[in-house]
């Protein structure tokens, strides 16, 4: 029974708050504040996870200038680190869970997901287990990414391909604060 009612406790303060009540706070403080110190989230400096995102496991790990879109979804249960100057558009599923469907129990599957600096990765992208996304590739809108993108490619489709190439050099930062967001 003690553990029972352990297990309901952690499972209100891990996944209820933080998904219900904290991704749903304007602005950022609270929700970096709560992610930082009772969840344990390393978010760098002057990265921001927007207003509705949704967060399973805590294993995240977040370089500095980056930004996580309203209403993405981040999987940390198999591991999730997201590089510095990273742009995560609105609605992204960054997944590093799934099942073997082989398996007569239908076993979890995890593997983490690296993300290099200079990555953007586009609305409604899905990125599964055991990816790497080089630095300053890009992901297109839409796309589900299910193998490794090498650095400076440009990888869109179902499933994801290359399409394109980007220049090397980039220099900026992505520091997008809205007031209430």
């Amino acid at each position: 029974m003690k553990n029972r009612i352990v297990q309901l406790l952690q499972c209100f303060v891990y996944f209820f708050v933080p998904n219900r009540v904290i991704a749903a706070l304007p602005g950022y403080a609270l929700r970096h504040f709560y992610y930082r110190r009772v969840c344990g989230l390393r978010i760098g400096e002057r990265s921001s996870i927007h207003h509705g995102v949704f967060i399973t496991g805590w294993k995240i790990e977040i370089g500095d200038h980056s930004t996580v879109g309203r209403h993405s979804y981040l999987d940390g249960r198999g591991g999730l680190t997201i590089g510095s100057c990273v742009s995560v558009s609105p609605d992204v599923h960054l997944i590093t869970a799934q099942h073997d469907v082989n398996d007569p129990g239908f076993a979890d599957v995890l593997a983490p997901i690296v993300i290099e600096d200079y990555v953007w990765i586009g609305s409604r992208a899905t990125v599964l287990p055991g990816v790497r996304i080089g630095r300053g590739a890009v992901v297109a809108a839409g796309a589900v990414v299910t193998r490794d993108v090498a650095p400076l490619t440009v990888v869109g489709g179902v499933p994801a391909r290359p399409i394109g190439e980007r220049k090397p050099g980039m220099r900026y930062v992505c520091d997008w604060f809205y007031p209430f967001d």
